[in-house]
């Protein structure tokens, strides 16, 4: 199956926490760093998740953030290291490519954000998503 998710990062899970109705889901990327996942109880079952399981995070461009200074008092769970790699602007949206271990993870943002983060190729970035936005997928 071909998704038009442009974010799909290979891991390994590394525990499942689960609730009455969610679950949390900690994924280790191939690149180290780890990631939350916040998806259905139903998901976790009918994706047979457990410590080992490999699977690909998914999280659309159009729901990650990027910040260039220190990123303090938030709840977004995953945040990423990074340097952006490459900035294509149009009329109104931009995307962004940026660098991190192991990968790369494409953000969708204004024209005005680019332009007011100062952003461009060489850029320090954190690139910032919420662990409900992350969909988890097996093979």
């Amino acid at each position: 199956m071909s998704l038009s998710i442009r974010n799909q990062i290979p891991g390994t899970v590394t525990s499942v926490t689960p609730g009455e109705a969610m679950a949390t889901v900690r994924v280790r990327l191939d690149g180290g760093q780890d990631v939350t996942a916040a998806i259905t109880l139903d998901g976790v079952n009918d994706l047979g998740l457990a410590e080992g399981s490999a699977v690909r995070a998914l999280i659309k461009a159009t729901e990650v953030s990027l910040a260039t200074g220190p990123v303090e008092g938030l709840s977004i769970r995953n945040r990423l290291p990074g340097t952006v790699r490459e900035v294509a602007t149009g009329a109104a949206m931009a995307s962004v490519r940026v660098s991190v271990d192991g990968g790369e993870v494409t953000a969708a943002i204004t024209k005005d954000a680019v332009a007011d983060l100062a952003l461009a190729a060489g850029s320090a970035v954190t690139v910032l998503f919420k662990a409900t936005e992350v969909s988890l997928a097996t093979a």
